[in-house]
């Protein structure tokens, strides 16, 4: 325990909510965080609540282009990273919208921007073995129809952010599949039902 909280993390969507929380939580223990997130202005004020040692990379996941370059940024200036949690998300609203790259909003942020970001960091939590990957999901799941997954008849906001999710465990699971568990592991996650974030407000 105390060589885990003594590695590198990064979480992406720190500079709010759960993000936040957790950054916060495992700096204090020990952990070298890096803050992800859009705002530069929220970055820093994320940063000065958290031990010294935090650093700052920002990143709109709604752009691959951008997720692609977060990832080079990391592989050029860290030695090593230990833990990567896809915590970012986007919940449900009524009205379709498309990320910069034209995908259905809340499948590019929720599920393509963390595979990409996984796969791009894979050989840096390689050689920070034992490495771990876990994607914050939801039990909140749909089934993906493939003749229409970016939605485009019938739009569901509640409908695209649950297949979004189902999207994000299914990869979770071909990835733990294809990874050396003594190398780096992959595992999802349900946040407790209902706890206090932006989605659910109290």
């Amino acid at each position: 325990l105390n060589r885990r909280f003594a590695s590198t993390h990064i979480y992406t969507g720190a500079t709010d909510g759960h993000g936040r929380g957790l950054a916060g939580a495992v700096s204090r223990a020990g952990a070298t965080v890096l803050v992800h997130g859009r705002s530069e202005e929220r970055i820093a004020a994320t940063i000065d609540e958290l031990p010294r040692g935090a650093r700052a990379y920002r990143a709109d996941l709604a752009s691959l282009d951008q997720v692609r370059r977060l990832a080079a940024e990391v592989l050029e200036h860290e030695e090593r990273l230990d833990v990567l949690v896809n915590n970012a998300g986007i919940g449900f609203e009524d009205a379709r919208q498309e990320s910069e790259d034209g995908y259905e909003l809340r499948f590019a942020v929720n599920y393509l921007a963390g595979y990409l970001l996984a796969r791009e960091l894979l050989p840096l939590l390689e050689r920070s073995a034992p490495a771990r990957i876990v994607n914050v999901s939801s039990a909140g799941q749909w089934p993906i129809d493939f003749d229409d997954p970016m939605l485009e008849s019938g739009y569901s906001g509640m409908r695209a952010y649950c297949q979004s999710k189902l999207a994000q465990v299914m990869h979770t699971i071909d990835l733990s599949a294809s990874l050396d568990p003594a190398q780096v592991t992959a595992n999802c996650l349900h946040p407790a039902t209902y706890m206090p974030t932006k989605m659910v407000e109290r």
